[in-house]
């Protein structure tokens, strides 16, 4: 071995080092605000995400945080804090929660704190996002889809606003907090566990500079990015180069009474290795409260193209985002807000009407990539609860819950992921635990399970959907308030793929009987009533008549389709009984059925 090639060797061999040191720390935030956290949307749903910066806001690492969270808007967040505070100082922390400078939604509380060397030089940042359980909004909810602006959402909306400083509260920011949010105590709970989190971050970057050197940490951050840059060249290399422009669109809402069209421009240069979307040629700001943000349109157009490439060892950091170019444009609902409008469903709904057809795009492109559409939310089974709990002296209670939500799409190699959520977080948010929300909540949990016959059949499968049945306990009565997309336009598949089943929303009366809820609700339930959510499947890849048999029969046995399903869209037939155990597939009439389906097609 050369000189030159074993210095090679050994400076990646310090690159994967430190970057595995630099993923601890943010698994160490992680872990601080999880387990500290007082709501359960974060130590239950983990609905939160954990980065490091460096000094010029570039984003390097990350522990398993939400892409729609990360991929860009902590950079954007950075800018401002530096641009609102040119002098930072060991000790300063920082409120922000502005989706005009970068943030996602206003009930996504970011600390941010500047990581200062000995010396007084900025080194880094790190950065925790945690979304409120309550945010001061108008109504109890984390999401209002159907505001007008950002006034009658009503959310606090704080602009780089130093919260600490000598790593001393400021105490008018504290008291303005508890004195707007309905569930103040639990709110300090988060906020300490936040602030725990980005403190830890900075001890451990502080440690590790002054163990290895600053220089080396800088000359490391410079090599990661420019490794992830070839990971990500040599990924959309394996793609085929062409252009799909995919439309799409979000159902109808209060204030969007025809929805709100979306078009999704992607174009894969292979050779070149890069990948633009245009989001340009879409609807200005729209009076309700889906407009993305900056963040989040952009975030959104990178999760699809992250999902679509299929190669998990792309680092996703500033490094490779150079081979990513998304075009937005100013007062666009998918670009950049201006305000009053108002963004307080921006990192779901409209958000993934942008990763979707992002990854659906590619797909089409080229064959072997990209995925199916993942379905749409958010139907009550992940709604925002609330009222006063009669187990606690009637103390009020605020919380989103993830009780029943699936809708995973098929890829080109694997079904649909069943707990993923949504396109957004990519499954880094959990499924809540029934006994413990009940614990938590005056709630009762009458019912979940998958419902057959709503994945979108292919080669591989969409998710199915999930049913919950859930209300308040006795002497309580409880809002639910949801934002549902999905009732009308589905998760579409590709390449010969079905589509998803559809969200719906009902109220079960005291006799029993149901009632249809609009898409965009706050039900308002008595002791007996409960509500009824169906969540989006998630639409399949390839043609159905192409799956597995085996795949096919484990999902019959399963109770994830019907005998007829199986056979008029996946064309099995079996032998045996499924009740004694003995089912089997008939291969010669499964052949013989898929070639006269495929006839009639």
């Amino acid at each position: 071995m050369t000189a030159s090639a074993a210095q090679k060797a050994r400076d990646g061999v310090r690159t994967a080092i430190l970057s595995s040191r630099m993923e601890s720390i943010a698994r160490k935030m992680q872990n601080t605000l999880f387990r500290t956290a007082r709501s359960g949307i974060l130590n239950t749903a983990h609905d939160f995400s954990c980065v490091i910066l460096t000094a010029d806001c570039r984003f390097l690492a990350a522990a398993e945080s939400l892409p729609i969270h990360t991929l860009i808007g902590p950079d954007l967040m950075c800018q401002a804090v530096k641009r609102h505070h040119p002098a930072l100082k060991r000790g300063d922390c920082f409120l922000h929660n502005s989706p005009y400078e970068g943030n996602s939604h206003a009930a996504d509380h970011c600390l941010i704190v500047p990581v200062v060397d000995d010396d007084g030089i900025l080194r880094f940042f790190v950065l925790a996002k945690a979304h409120q359980a309550d945010c001061g909004n108008s109504r109890p909810s984390t999401y209002l889809g159907d505001v007008v602006d950002v006034y009658q959402e009503g959310a606090l909306i704080f602009s780089a606003t130093k919260i600490q400083s000598d790593y001393q509260n400021n105490d008018d920011i504290i008291r303005m907090c508890k004195a707007r949010i309905r569930v103040p105590e639990q709110w300090w709970g988060d906020y300490l566990a936040s602030l725990g989190s980005v403190r830890i971050g900075e001890r451990e970057l502080l440690a590790l500079g002054r163990e290895v050197g600053w220089d080396v940490l800088e000359n490391y951050a410079e090599a990661w990015f420019d490794y992830s840059e070839k990971k990500m060249v040599d990924a959309i290399g394996r793609l085929k180069s062409g252009r799909r422009e995919i439309q799409a669109a979000h159902d109808p809402f209060p204030g969007v009474p025809d929805g709100i069209p979306v078009k999704v421009d992607v174009a894969i240069d292979a050779e070149a290795g890069k990948i633009t979307v245009d989001l340009r040629d879409n609807p200005d700001c729209q009076p309700c409260g889906l407009n993305l943000t900056e963040g989040t349109s952009v975030s959104a157009a990178m999760v699809g193209i992250y999902n679509g490439i299929i190669d998990h060892g792309v680092p996703a950091n500033a490094g490779s985002f150079r081979r990513i170019e998304v075009l937005v444009r100013e007062n666009c609902c998918v670009g950049i807000p201006r305000h009053p409008f108002s963004c307080s469903v921006a990192t779901t709904n409209l958000a993934d009407r942008v990763s979707n057809p992002v990854q659906r795009a590619i797909a089409e492109i080229s064959a072997g990539h990209g995925m199916a559409e993942t379905g749409p939310i958010m139907a009550p089974g992940m709604g925002v609860i609330s009222g006063k709990d009669p187990r606690n002296h009637d103390e009020p209670f605020v919380n989103q819950v993830h009780i029943g939500v699936t809708g995973g799409a098929g890829t080109a190699v694997t079904d649909g992921f069943l707990s993923i959520i949504h396109a957004g977080n990519a499954g880094m948010c959990r499924i809540d635990c029934i006994e413990v929300d009940e614990l938590h909540h005056p709630i009762f949990i009458k019912a979940r399970y998958l419902v057959p016959d709503t994945e979108g059949a292919g080669t591989f499968r969409g998710a199915p959907s999930a049913y919950t049945e859930l209300g308040p306990i006795e002497n309580c009565t409880m809002q639910v308030l949801y934002t549902a997309d999905g009732t009308i336009n589905v998760a579409e598949g590709t390449r010969g793929g079905g589509k998803g089943g559809p969200v719906r929303a009902m109220k079960r009366e005291l006799d029993g009987s149901l009632t249809n809820l609009p898409p965009c609700y706050g039900v308002t339930l008595k002791p007996g009533e409960l509500v009824v959510s169906y969540s989006a499947g998630g639409g399949g890849y390839g043609s159905p008549l192409e799956r597995d048999p085996a795949r096919v029969l484990h999902d019959l046995m399963e109770g994830w389709i019907s005998e007829e399903r199986a056979r008029s869209v996946y064309g099995l037939v079996t032998t045996g009984s499924l009740a004694d155990g003995t089912l089997a597939v008939d291969e010669a009439a499964t052949r013989s059925l898929r070639v006269s389906l495929r006839q009639a097609q």
